[in-house]
């Protein structure tokens, strides 16, 4: 019997059209253009304005993209996997939401939680599920509207972050392509270091967690920076390792976007040259889960059948992984 294999089969993906650029913020907190740019690469971000928008409207344009690519109606995905550590709401789960907004009809689904690293944990989730024969259809979504979550008084965070979604859809195959091995890891203990602080069990909504801003997001830059340095590069290298792959062999990285020296420390230790790295972050920021399926949108047609592509993030909690996968198809 042959070997099932979840290849993605179609990728889609949506930015907001108000664009927030380093001169800007320079109006609204002390920072500058320079700064910004030499320390993150970012030039500038994507913002949902609008009354009632939230993480599951951008996924709705991403997702009927997708569906129209391939040919196919909503109401044949049977899964839909919504990595977001921005949900619409608390519950219901914003994968169920997504469902009714695009009439997956025939769909059950649940939102996945690990902050940047979420698709490539959502995309290894999903690929079991086609793997096992459970399902013919996947959908695995990535986005965040991480405006809604930070606070613009901020500077260590309100220059880095985006809003952003991207989505993409497995299949089976019995060719030797598709999602190939991942190395996945988390680690609690940096739970102090990159956070949102209040608004769970621990710490519920009160007047006096509004007023310390506890529920925008919190990090400790210089040591997340360390940690997702050595280890989104660890990951990286220890998925090439055991696949026997050298940086020749392998055509594109597929980088979270968390910084560009991050960026650059990943390849680096891969040995791969920057024309093989995808890179989005000048123009979208940190989209936290919504990164990756982003790169994959934007490079989507320099993409050939049978290239070797390598996926590493990098998250808070702490959150980290790499996932090999072999592309599917030439547009």
């Amino acid at each position: 019997m042959q070997k099932i294999h979840a290849a993605i089969t179609a990728v889609g993906g949506y930015t907001p059209d108000y664009i927030l650029t380093n001169h800007e913020l320079e109006t609204m907190v002390d920072t500058n253009d320079e700064w910004i740019t030499t320390r993150t690469g970012i030039k500038e971000r994507r913002i949902l304005k609008g009354e009632g928008l939230a993480t599951s409207d951008m996924a709705v344009p991403a997702v009927n993209e997708l569906l129209k690519k391939r040919g196919i109606s909503a109401e044949e995905i049977e899964l839909i996997i919504f990595c977001t550590v921005t949900p619409d709401m608390p519950f219901p789960a914003t994968a169920n939401i997504l469902a009714d907004k695009i009439g997956a009809k025939n769909a059950w689904g649940f939102d996945l939680s690990a902050a940047c690293s979420g698709f490539i944990f959502g995309l290894t989730t999903g690929a079991q599920f086609i793997e096992s024969g459970k399902h013919k259809k996947v959908l695995v979504v990535g986005g965040d509207k991480m405006s809604s979550i930070i606070n613009y008084e901020d500077r260590t965070t309100c220059i880095i972050f985006g809003d952003g979604c991207g989505a993409v859809l497995l299949e089976p195959t019995t060719e030797n392509e598709g999602v190939l091995d991942s190395v996945l890891y988390s680690d609690g203990s940096g739970r102090d270091l990159l956070n949102i602080r209040a608004g769970g069990s621990l710490r519920p909504a009160s007047h006096e967690t509004v007023d310390a801003k506890e529920h925008f997001t919190y990090q400790e830059g210089k040591t997340v920076f360390k940690f997702a340095v050595t280890n989104m590069a660890d990951a990286a290298a220890e998925i090439m390792e055991r696949n026997n792959l050298t940086a020749d062999d392998v055509a594109w990285l597929v980088p979270h976007q968390a910084n560009k020296r991050i960026i650059d420390a990943t390849a680096n230790r891969m040995g791969v040259s920057s024309d093989k790295v995808m890179i989005n972050i000048d123009h979208f920021g940190n989209t936290t889960a919504g990164t990756i399926p982003l790169c994959l949108w934007e490079w989507e047609n320099r993409l050939k059948k049978g290239d070797n592509i390598i996926l590493a993030a990098f998250g808070g909690g702490f959150t980290w992984g790499a996932v090999y996968l072999k592309w599917a198809y030439t547009l």
